[in-house]
């Protein structure tokens, strides 16, 4: 009867647990991972914006082959132990990699806590939570995407507003130091210099509220 159960549980994407009485196995249950909505878009997304994913999971091969390519990765590791994710995440490092993990549960915090940038969900583990950068409310999974469309965008905002406040500075200081007057008799009176000092200041405030205006 155990055998029957087990052919009949075996399907593709599933996982077998077995189940027994008094020592004897009566059959199997097989157990399939949901995969949700969001997740094939977001994965799509970040290969095109040319990321390599890689999927990590303690779930069975054939399990996990059938999530990977229901998602489109091509890179996977299944039945992998908790330390060994964390271990594949340090041989990417070692590679000259710059990892992302994303992760929900106790065996993912060790590669949290490794990676670069972590991303728990916040439907996960408090553990997970705790070892991530980034907490992504409600689970949501096309939130791993946005984030980084707002990683982007804010070091864009960041380079741009270095380079206006070295712009007034460079200016500035020479012009308040007198750099014109050999040769023009001109000053920078007081007042315009602390007007633009006051300018500088606005503009790298109304270039980061710009932000606000980021579609994620």
């Amino acid at each position: 009867a155990g055998g029957g159960a087990a052919a009949l549980a075996a399907a593709p994407g599933e996982t077998l647990v077995w189940v027994s009485v008094e020592g004897t196995a009566a059959g199997a249950v097989g157990i399939a991972d949901r995969v949700r909505p969001e997740a094939k878009a977001m994965i799509a997304e970040l290969q095109r914006q040319g990321l390599r994913i890689v999927m990590l999971t303690g779930d069975g091969r054939g399990a996990a082959e059938a999530v990977a390519r229901e998602l489109g990765i091509t890179e996977f590791e299944a039945e992998v132990l908790p330390q060994a994710k964390a271990a594949a995440v340090a041989k990417l490092q070692q590679a000259g990699r710059k990892v992302a993990m994303a992760g929900d549960g106790i065996n993912d915090a060790p590669a949290l806590a490794r990676a670069e940038v972590a991303i728990a969900m916040g439907t996960g583990t408090d553990v997970a939570k705790e070892n991530a950068g980034i907490t992504l409310l409600h689970g949501d999974l096309a939130g791993v995407a946005r984030a980084r469309r707002l990683s982007r965008a804010t070091m864009r905002n960041i380079r741009e507003n270095l380079f206006f406040a070295f712009l007034y500075n460079g200016l500035g200081i020479p012009l308040a130091a007198g750099a014109l007057h050999p040769w023009l008799g001109w000053d920078l009176s007081p007042v315009w210099a602390a007007g633009a000092m006051a300018l500088s200041s606005v503009s790298v405030i109304g270039n980061s509220l710009r932000l606000r205006g980021v579609k994620l």
